[in-house]
């Protein structure tokens, strides 16, 4: 029921943060060619210059990552194989600069930082709780979908239980063998 919007908001999140990052490291890259000063006697040029790639990098890797929130928000399945590692992965990158915003920009950022990894920890957990309980719904036999409906309650009084077919019979029970003479 959440997943889905959690899913656009990470999806819209992620994709204003791409063009925020990359604005901000490509103006970092203009001021620094500007200035034309050194910084322990590195050309300003080959700084600006790597400024600008980080930009294009970074602004690229979270557009990518929007881009399998909005997959996942259209599809309404979970990420699986790649997507699913750039999702982790952004997330650990959310946590890294939560950290350092603290220390270097204040609380502020900090918590922009937390509640984006939050959203993002929030929308790969929604996915795989529901499809884990599908899963064992599936296989449970159930007919009403593993949702705690009568079918759970167990077998009537005074009727057996079927046995279930896909769980192999239990043989004689051996005790342990002693170890110690």
């Amino acid at each position: 029921m959440v997943r889905r919007p959690v899913a656009w908001v990470v999806a819209v999140v992620l994709l204003a943060e791409a063009l925020g990052v990359a604005a901000l490291n490509w103006f970092m890259g203009v001021v620094v060619d500007r200035q034309e000063m050194s910084l322990a006697g590195l050309d300003p040029h080959n700084m600006s210059m790597t400024a600008k790639i980080g930009a294009v990098v970074f602004g690229l890797y979270f557009a990518l990552c929007a881009l399998v929130a909005l997959l996942v928000a259209i599809r309404n399945r979970a990420p699986a194989g790649l997507g699913r590692i750039l999702l982790i992965s952004v997330a650990v990158v959310h946590g890294l600069l939560g950290a350092v915003a603290w220390g270097l920009i204040g609380w502020s950022a900090f918590l922009f930082m937390v509640v984006v990894l939050a959203l993002v920890v929030l929308l790969l957990m929604t996915y795989d709780r529901a499809e884990g309980a599908g899963a064992a719904a599936g296989t449970g036999g159930d007919t009403d979908g593993g949702t705690g409906g009568p079918g759970d309650a167990g077998p009537e009084p005074g009727r057996e239980p079927e046995p279930r077919k896909d769980v192999p019979a239990a043989g004689p029970v051996i005790p342990p063998a002693p170890t110690t003479p």
